[in-house]
């Protein structure tokens, strides 16, 4: 892997992780076209992931930390507080009851490009359900441990490449009756703990990084990071602005273009 290769999966990866497009497809789909590239292994995504939360916290901070210092408060919206931390728990049990027993198979999924442009049609079809039917106005005071645990699954589902992470806890949300912006906004929190924890688990990989390799998975991480704060900010305008519309059209057009390739 170059450099150059490094800062481009790294900037696709900001972009796409929050973009309802699927960032797992859109990196399995470069990683397949790009000459002389060689899958630099797991540890290489888990970096980019990190690099994806890191903007979350940033751009989030507010939110977390009034989240993590409301089990010891009792005045103002503490009480809201503590519920949504607790819905975040709930939403990230099916994550990771899925997500570890079927974690081999998902990432066997990852050179399959029919697999990949399949998913990605599927993503569409979510968006294009849940952008029709969005009828809801709930905002985060009414979310229920329901909201949570079908988010959760829907993130779970997620790590099956082509199908979007942000897309699909979105739309899970937006069938539900939850407000657009609250659906965004928990969707993005939802996916600390998820990528928190596969990057626990993915640390004794390191060990097997070439030295030389080091540089590049943190140039990765640090593009990751620039390209995903502003695509935070970006996809909640969209989301005001109900034009998910647009990104299922994009998906259904990527998705096709190489579905009919791979076949």
């Amino acid at each position: 892997m170059t450099l150059l290769q490094a800062l481009f999966l790294g900037t696709l990866q900001g972009l796409t992780e929050f973009l309802p497009v699927s960032s797992s497809g859109h990196l399995a789909i470069a990683q397949h076209f790009l000459p002389g590239f060689e899958q630099p292994g797991v540890l290489f995504d888990i970096m980019l992931h990190i690099g994806t939360m890191i903007a979350v916290i940033l751009f989030f901070w507010n939110d977390i930390e009034m989240l993590v210092q409301s089990p010891f408060r009792r005045s103002g919206d503490s009480g809201v507080h503590r519920k949504i931390l607790l819905l975040l728990v709930a939403g990230s049990i099916p994550t990771a009851i899925i997500g570890l027993t079927f974690k081999d198979f998902f990432q066997g999924l990852f050179e399959n490009l029919t697999v990949v442009s399949s998913m990605l049609l599927v993503t569409g079809t979510l968006l294009f359900i849940s952008e029709r039917f969005r009828r809801g106005t709930r905002k985060e005071s009414q979310l229920t441990i329901a909201d949570a645990l079908v988010a959760g699954t829907a993130q779970a589902m997620a790590i099956i490449p082509g199908i979007s992470r942000s897309g699909s806890t979105i739309a899970s949300l937006l069938l539900k009756g939850v407000d657009g912006e609250t659906a965004a906004r928990f969707s993005f929190l939802l996916a600390l703990p998820a990528v928190f924890g596969a990057a626990i688990l993915s640390l004794g990989d390191i060990r097997h990084v070439a030295t030389d390799q080091l540089p590049l998975y943190l140039a990765g991480t640090a593009a990751a990071f620039i390209a995903g704060y502003f695509s935070i900010r970006f996809l909640l305008a969209i989301i005001r602005r109900r034009r998910l519309f647009a990104f299922a059209i994009y998906c259904w057009m990527t998705g096709a273009f190489f579905l009919n390739y791979s076949l």
